[in-house]
């Protein structure tokens, strides 16, 4: 399926998937699709487990931003060249990504207006509608995670994306339990009962 971003698709579907490295921090399987790139952006935190906020500089954002859009192009089967960052636009991301953490938990104003992304729509000679982020910096991603977001609550996945109930981790993971009642990311590590034995009643 060819996309608008994508003026050449990735032949070799046998290689591998790129690494969501944001994501892979806390040893977590990504998202389906390009809920994936939600995740691992949402990742980037600094958190005690995990090290440095990968969003924290300008080198940092523009090693995350390649990775993240390398692995979005391999989900898409496209190449599109990921945004070079600016100090300016590591920092918008960083209070985009707040604005998203708070959404995913539900703690958001009841109407938030906020300022227009940018994506293009093209119809293919199949029929086909693609989309596709437009912009430069940090407004392309912007677009990109925020397209995302919506493709996802429209088919269902979003609302199985969570935040581990650890408030020392808060690592961002993919419920794919039948129940979608998952709370911990990894129950060793973040659930304070994991191991204890159950209460004995006489």
């Amino acid at each position: 399926m060819r996309h608008a971003s994508s003026p050449t698709l990735l032949k070799n579907s046998s290689v591998p998937e790129p690494e969501w490295s944001a994501t892979a921090r806390h040893g977590l399987r990504p998202a389906p699709g390009g809920l994936a790139l939600v995740q691992d952006f949402l990742n980037t935190r600094a958190l005690s487990e995990t090290g440095i906020d990968l969003l924290g500089n300008t080198s940092g954002a523009n090693e995350w931003a390649a990775k993240a859009v390398r692995a979005w192009n391999a989900r898409r089967g496209s190449a599109t060249r990921p945004p070079t960052m600016s100090t300016h636009d590591a920092a918008e991301l960083r209070s985009m990504r707040d604005h998203l953490v708070n959404l995913l938990a539900g703690r958001g104003p009841a109407t938030d207006v906020r300022p227009a992304t940018d994506a293009i729509l093209v119809t293919t000679r199949t029929g086909d509608v693609h989309w596709a982020p437009a912009g430069h910096g940090w407004r392309w991603l912007d677009a990109a995670i925020s397209g995302e977001v919506l493709l996802s609550q429209q088919n269902g996945t979003w609302r199985r994306l969570k935040q581990c109930e650890n408030t020392d981790c808060r690592a961002t993971m993919y419920d794919s339990t039948w129940d979608n009642r998952a709370v911990w990311h990894d129950r060793s590590t973040c659930d304070p009962s994991f191991g204890r034995p159950y209460p004995f009643h006489s």
